[in-house]
């Protein structure tokens, strides 16, 4: 527990080591679940809603955030597709509102967050299945949201993280006309890797093992649960890390924290995508742990990197 700690992540950090510092793994799932939802919500910024409709889309639910006024609803827009973490086993609409409402608020853009299905009730791959599915969607005029969108910025947070990486290298690669261009891909802390090759090898997992709500045990308990026995786990839609990435990449936003067992994974994903000739925004946040935009309401980085997220969304639409 010797990893240095800036002020305002230990706003955060204290109540959790002051409770005895158990990580999400040592907790049982459901109340595990439990206690993911009412921290982010203890935890996240208020902000006034925009105008806010729940729709169900096949087997798991979307939330729509429009901040653009009635008048100008029907002109082409770029959208934001936004797809929550928490180890494809936690989170849902409500733990990534604050964040998904104040991204709308700041880019002016409409914004769908994903309730993709959870394992281990739905195991891999029911949260990407559900993720495509949100993206054909958000591209359709013809859904029931109305939009007429005319590019894509795929975005989420860790688990979220890789699902949007996931979905910015499959659309490079579809020859789908009906599917909306990706604008951009914004990867906050994302996992990129989940061979046990990597989770044995990658200097940060061996680095943070205790003292944060996210440590390397808590990691392989996800994967664990997501991905069923016998899967092979280096196929590219669950390590995007290990397979080459496609011309027609859209600009990326990277960003890492250095007390997170997936901080090397990140910083390796971004150079990967700079190699691959994409315009690349990275950002390395030392003294920051894991979930630091669903406790934005209580650390001063977390809304400050969801201001220079709403920029780069906004610089990159088209």
């Amino acid at each position: 527990m010797t990893r240095p700690i800036t002020d305002d992540a230990w706003t955060a950090l204290r109540p959790f080591r002051e409770a005895g510092a158990v990580s999400f793994h040592r907790v049982p799932l459901d109340e595990v679940r439990e206690n993911y939802i009412a921290s982010c919500e203890r935890n996240g910024l208020k902000d006034e809603d925009p105008h806010v409709t729940d729709y169900r889309v096949e087997d798991f639910q979307v939330r729509y955030y429009e901040p653009r006024p009635l008048e100008e609803r029907s002109q082409p827009t770029t959208a934001i597709l936004f797809i929550h973490g928490g180890g494809w086993l936690m989170g849902n609409l409500e733990t990534h509102h604050s964040a998904a409402r104040r991204l709308a608020l700041e880019t002016g853009f409409p914004l769908v967050a994903v309730d993709y299905r959870l394992a281990p009730e739905h195991p891999y791959p029911a949260a990407i299945e559900d993720c495509r599915t949100a993206y054909r969607w958000l591209s359709d005029p013809d859904a029931e949201h109305g939009l007429s969108v005319s590019s894509i910025c795929v975005l989420g947070d860790s688990a979220g993280g890789q699902l949007a990486a996931i979905l910015a290298t499959e659309r490079a690669q579809s020859e789908d006309t009906s599917l909306a261009p990706t604008s951009s891909q914004v990867l906050l802390y994302p996992i990129t890797d989940v061979t046990e090759e990597h989770l044995d090898t990658s200097a940060s997992y061996q680095r943070v093992t205790e003292g944060f709500p996210l440590v390397a045990d808590t990691m392989r308990w996800f994967i664990d649960t997501y991905v069923p026995e016998g899967q092979d786990r280096s196929v590219p839609d669950l390590s995007p890390a290990r397979h080459p990435l496609p011309e027609g990449l859209p600009p990326a936003y990277v960003l890492t924290v250095d007390n997170d067992p997936l901080a090397d994974e990140g910083g390796a994903y971004a150079l990967a995508l700079a190699r691959a000739g994409v315009d690349v925004t990275y950002r390395h946040l030392s003294g920051y742990h894991h979930g630091l935009f669903t406790s934005a309401g209580i650390i001063r980085q977390g809304e400050r990197s969801l201001h220079d997220v709403a920029e780069f969304i906004r610089r990159t639409s088209c």
